[in-house]
């Protein structure tokens, strides 16, 4: 099997705080990476190195982990172009929001659902993404719920079954027919292509009591708990997140105290994930970060790739967002993209650079991470390895 040496690198974060700077990033200057089999095998400075079959000089350039995706909705047709615009020049609209992609998804065919995932991925992988969840929830009928998740499935392994994203337009008048669609035949269709079960906990959509019994259900079937939680207003979305240990809330935008000490006790288990791509193409609210993270909760960063809300795929973006609006240092953005998102899917193989872990990294055209902030718009992403070979 070859091994590959990537060397002289200007600085190269591990995530280890037992390693480098003894930072929770764990910065090796002039370092050098050792892949073997698709693994790390070896991390330290590039005096040091072992020997290898192959070697890649970075040239002082930054190292980084690949970035982790842990929220996106890729398995869709159509976008919202004009929905967006009108938003953002001030006029009221009303295109029918998540159940316009409901019918454009509906009526496109399986290849064409796939080639608008691939194409995604690609854009996505471009900009450091080595790891990405994503869902279903634009087909709302058992079959289409079905088949978008057999479409992910063999792009990723973290698959979320979201029936439960709104009330499917065939049962506008009959919600509670719809909890009990998703809680029974979708999810008896759903479960054997997805690891988790989400739902749009919030006014308009999903209330507590719903969104416990579509959870409940997932779980029973196998599948583990996240939350769309807290993004439109205040609601029981986290608490309810938090009692039956969700591996994350997302978006977490509008947060009582109660809140964020529920989710900094349940730090090891719940993960705050935020999405400000979000907020960014809804001109909404910006979740505090800064509050979450003083308080002990784990933070994740996600792009929430969707043709509606956060038509981005770029992590890049969402952490410049994050350092500029959400008062995070460069640093905890980092952290919270690779690690943090790493820890909302419950993953100990990635989102670090460490002996044993998937080797996952990006290679900036830059000689300091703090550059992904530093010069938002920027593509610094000059290289790519996934599962130890570099992408093209």
């Amino acid at each position: 099997m070859t091994t590959t040496c990537i060397t002289h690198i200007g600085s190269l974060v591990t995530n280890d705080p037992t390693v480098g700077d003894g930072s929770p990033l764990g910065l090796i200057e002039n370092a050098a990476v050792v892949i073997d089999g698709g693994r790390i095998a070896w991390v330290g400075p590039t005096a040091q190195a072992p020997a290898a079959d192959e070697s890649f000089d970075a040239q002082g350039r930054a190292v980084i982990p690949g970035f982790v995706d842990s929220h996106s909705h890729l398995v869709f047709a159509g976008d919202r172009t004009q929905e967006f615009n009108a938003r953002m020049s001030g006029r009221a609209y009303s295109a029918g929001g998540i159940r316009t992609t409901v019918a454009a998804t509906r009526a496109a065919s399986d290849a064409e659902l796939e080639a608008n995932l691939v194409r995604h991925l690609a854009e996505a992988r471009r900009q450091g993404t080595t790891t990405f969840e994503t869902k279903s929830g634009y087909g709302l009928t058992v079959a289409d719920e079905a088949r978008a998740l057999r479409i992910a499935a063999v792009h990723t392994e973290e698959v979320t079954y979201l029936g439960a994203h709104i009330v499917s337009p065939d049962f506008a008048e009959d919600p509670a027919g719809y909890v009990d669609l998703v809680t029974g035949e979708m999810l008896t269709a759903c479960a054997p292509y997805a690891r988790w079960v989400d739902v749009f906990c919030e006014k308009g959509a999903f209330d507590g009591d719903q969104a416990r019994a579509i959870l409940t259900a997932g779980a029973a079937a196998g599948l583990i708990p996240r939350v769309h939680a807290n993004q439109l207003s205040y609601g029981p979305g986290v608490q309810l997140a938090v009692e039956l240990e969700a591996a994350s809330a997302d978006h977490c935008t509008h947060l009582t105290d109660a809140d964020v000490d529920a989710l900094a006790q349940a730090a090891d288990t719940t993960v705050a994930t935020l999405l400000p791509g979000a907020e960014f193409s809804t001109r909404a609210q910006w979740p505090d970060a800064r509050r979450l993270i003083d308080a002990g909760a784990t933070v994740a960063l996600s792009t929430d790739c969707n043709p509606g809300s956060s038509y981005t795929s770029s992590m890049p973006f969402c952490i410049a967002l994050a350092v500029r609006d959400m008062r995070m240092t460069p640093d905890e953005a980092l952290w919270a993209a690779t690690a943090g998102g790493a820890r909302a899917l419950r993953r100990t193989d990635i989102g670090t650079l460490t002996p044993g872990a998937r080797a996952d990294l990006a290679l900036l055209d830059a000689p300091s991470h703090v550059h992904l902030a530093y010069r938002p718009g920027v593509p610094l992403v000059s290289g790519v390895w996934q599962k130890g070979l570099r992408a093209h």
